[in-house]
């Protein structure tokens, strides 16, 4: 694995460089083995302990490449503490990331693009070599692509998966996309499950996984939630890269537990996730059910189940979110809903291979639906928390939502939009970027309304909202 990385990596970085030098491939293949071996070395070192195979991967691999060769054994490479600093390197991009990226910003190339793309495949090969990828190498690889990211940002060249000019409203603007509305590029629509057999969604080419990211690096907020599910990503690819080699890999859920206020992302987070999972080959569709109580418990006996399987054969080959998970589990020993999480349980142990389920809701309530059954518990074994957004966070969703329908706000219309935002109570159930986007249909209504008598309006009456258009949203 480390050697194909590495390799590639190479061929591909040595010849960006030697084309802008202008130079004879091959020659800056030094300098691309150096940093290679950096990235490598910072990953192996992020967690303080390196096991034998680790180092026998690193000196069969990049010791012989090196100038002058590292030719040592592994107790000799422990002795001489090799790997001392490695992991501060991957802290800031190197002089020769910053080489490539300028070159973009400065010409509008794109030789950056295979040094990030290389670096991390390199950083997940490395991870991959002992059987459990360490939550500190995971970090580690998290903490490099961000300082990657972040350098191309600072010079101007848009990140890997974005387009060249992006516009706001081409990714999913807010935490919460419209109710029905499939993630933009989405190769599967996001359904709603009925009582009602739905037909198999079909399986269509997963999107780059780049992409996939750069959708989810844009939400507004949620940084822990992103960090959460990139670690999430990096230990599939991880898991994945054995599982391609014939190696042993780890059973690693694909179930998770979303906690939090209605609005603050969980629907977006897990129509992205399901496609990432597509991306990575969790799962062979990509497509994203949504469903909660209403639309698997039925009131006669044996109905449950059959709703229920319906559901959850709809979300076969993606991934099932099931809203306010928790109310399943109320109502005793008699209620159906109890049913309907045997039926969830016994499907997750007979499709694991094919299905992501995520259990949505509050945080208190979701303990409750957990203990409901043995099965849940060791199924749903990680769980990310959504934390409400806050006033500057939810003042940018509204923002994004007006640049998505062409509507740009006034001064004073934005100190409005402030105003209500801070005054809003945030108690428990508070709607977070579903307030926000009907405080702004409210402003488009009241904008409606004072446009609609303009005999000629111009664009700019057409499009902007003024502080009379800021109103609350019960008015």
């Amino acid at each position: 694995m480390l050697r194909d990385a590495v390799s590639s990596f190479v061929h591909t970085v040595g010849g960006e460089l030697a084309a802008l030098s202008r130079q004879a491939d091959g020659a800056h293949h030094a300098e691309a083995i150096r940093e290679a071996a950096n990235i490598a070395g910072g990953v192996l070192a992020a967690d303080g302990r390196l096991t034998d195979g680790e180092l026998d991967a690193y000196l069969d691999v990049l010791g012989p490449q090196l100038d002058p060769p590292l030719v040592v054994s592994t107790a000799a490479a422990r002795a001489m503490n090799l790997f001392a600093g490695a992991t501060d390197r991957l802290r800031q991009p190197s002089v020769l990331f910053d080489l490539l990226v300028r070159a973009d910003a400065r010409h509008g190339t794109r030789r950056s693009y295979p040094y990030y793309e290389g670096a991390l495949r390199i950083a997940h090969a490395a991870a991959a070599i002992d059987l459990v990828p360490s939550p500190d190498e995971l970090g580690a690889i998290d903490a490099f692509r961000t300082v990657l990211l972040r350098h191309l940002d600072a010079c101007g060249v848009p990140r890997p998966g974005q387009p060249a000019a992006p516009a706001r409203g081409g990714a999913p603007a807010t935490g919460e996309a419209p109710a029905g509305e499939a993630s933009p590029g989405s190769p599967v629509a996001t359904a709603t499950a009925s009582s009602e057999s739905a037909p198999p969604a079909e399986a269509r080419p997963a999107r780059p996984l780049s992409e996939l990211l750069a959708q989810l690096d844009d939400l507004v907020g949620l940084a822990n939630v992103k960090a959460e599910i990139r670690r999430l990503t990096s230990l599939l690819q991880v898991q994945q890269l054995r599982a391609d080699r014939g190696l042993p890999t780890i059973e690693t859920s694909h179930h998770l537990v979303f906690t939090g206020n209605p609005g603050t992302g969980k629907t977006t987070v897990a129509r992205l996730l399901s496609e990432i999972y597509h991306s990575v080959g969790v799962v062979s569709k990509g497509h994203l059910v949504e469903t909660d109580r209403s639309k698997l418990v039925a009131g006669f006996v044996g109905q449950t189940a059959l709703k229920t399987q319906q559901a959850l054969e709809a979300a076969l080959g993606g991934m099932l979110l099931v809203d306010e998970a928790y109310a399943l589990a109320r109502g005793g020993d008699d209620d159906f809903g109890k049913e309907a999480i045997d039926t969830l349980v016994k499907f997750m142990e007979d499709h694991r291979e094919d299905l992501a389920i995520v259990a949505a809701g509050y945080p208190e309530e979701m303990a409750d639906f957990i203990d409901a059954n043995p099965g849940l518990k060791s199924r749903f074994t990680r769980t990310v928390n959504f934390p409400d957004y806050t006033g500057d966070e939810l003042t940018s969703i509204f923002v994004r939502l007006g640049e998505k329908s062409q509507y740009h706000l006034s001064e004073d219309a934005l100190a409005r939009v402030r105003h209500f935002i801070a005054a809003e109570p945030r108690t428990r159930g508070f709607g977070n970027a579903r307030f926000v986007r009907n405080l702004f249909e409210t402003a488009v209504a009241h904008q409606a309304t004072r446009v609609a008598p303009l005999t000629d309006p111009s664009d700019e009456q057409l499009t902007t909202l003024t502080a009379n258009d800021i109103a609350p949203v019960d008015a």
